[in-house]
C-alpha cells in the first residue's frame, strides 16, 4: 500500500468510525427514550443487544445519503439511468422502505431481518462495520446496565447537515 493511500484509509477509518459511531450512540440514547418499551425489553435481556444495534443503526441512520457513479445503463423502477450519471442513494429512505420492513417507523430491538442499509452495501460496505457494532454493543450494555432509565432531559441541537445525521448536544437524565 503507497504512503498516500494507507494515510487516506487511516483517515478514513479515524473520521467515519468516529462520526457514525458517535452519532449512533446519541440517537440511540434518543430512540431507546422514545421507545421506553423496547428500552426496557433491552434492559432485561441484554441478549437483544445483537439485534438492537443494527435496530439502532436503521433508525438512527448517522450517514443519510450517499453519492455514487453509474458505471453501466441500467433501468430501476421504470426510471434510466445512464452510465456517468450521478446518483445518490438516501439511506434514510432504503431504512424505512415499505416493501422490504415491516412496519418501518416502529423500533424494534428483536428486528433481525431483513438488513439495514446503514453501513451501505456491496464493494461500499462500511470496513469499519464490525468496529461498530462491537462498540455500539458494549456501549448500550453497559449504558443500560448503570442507567436503565436515562433519557434527554432538554432540548437537543442537532448537527446542521444534510449528510450526517447527528446531535451536537443533548442534556441526559442518568437517573
Amino acid at each position: 500500500m503507497s504512503k498516500e493511500r494507507y494515510l487516506g484509509t487511516f483517515i478514513l477509518l479515524i473520521v467515519g468510525g468516529n462520526e457514525t459511531t458517535r452519532n449512533s450512540i446519541s440517537g440511540g440514547v434518543v430512540t431507546l427514550a422514545q421507545f421506553p418499551e423496547e428500552r426496557e425489553k433491552l434492559a432485561q435481556n441484554p441478549a437483544l443487544l445483537e439485534t438492537a444495534v443494527g435496530e439502532i443503526v436503521r433508525c438512527v441512520c448517522p450517514i443519510m445519503h450517499m453519492r455514487r457513479t453509474a458505471v453501466a445503463d441500467t433501468e430501476l423502477r421504470g426510471k434510466q439511468i445512464r452510465a456517468g450519471d450521478k446518483v445518490i442513494l438516501w439511506y434514510t429512505s432504503a431504512n424505512r422502505d415499505e416493501d422490504v420492513f415491516a412496519d418501518p417507523f416502529r423500533f424494534d430491538v428483536t428486528r433481525a431481518e431483513p438488513p439495514h442499509l446503514g453501513f451501505g452495501i456491496g464493494q461500499h460496505y462500511c470496513l469499519g462495520a464490525r468496529l461498530a457494532e462491537l462498540q455500539l454493543r458494549i456501549f448500550f450494555g453497559e449504558f443500560l446496565r448503570r442507567y436503565p432509565q436515562a433519557r434527554p432531559a432538554g432540548p437537543i441541537r442537532r448537527i446542521r447537515s444534510n449528510f450526517v445525521a447527528g446531535i451536537k448536544e443533548m442534556p441526559v437524565k442518568l437517573r
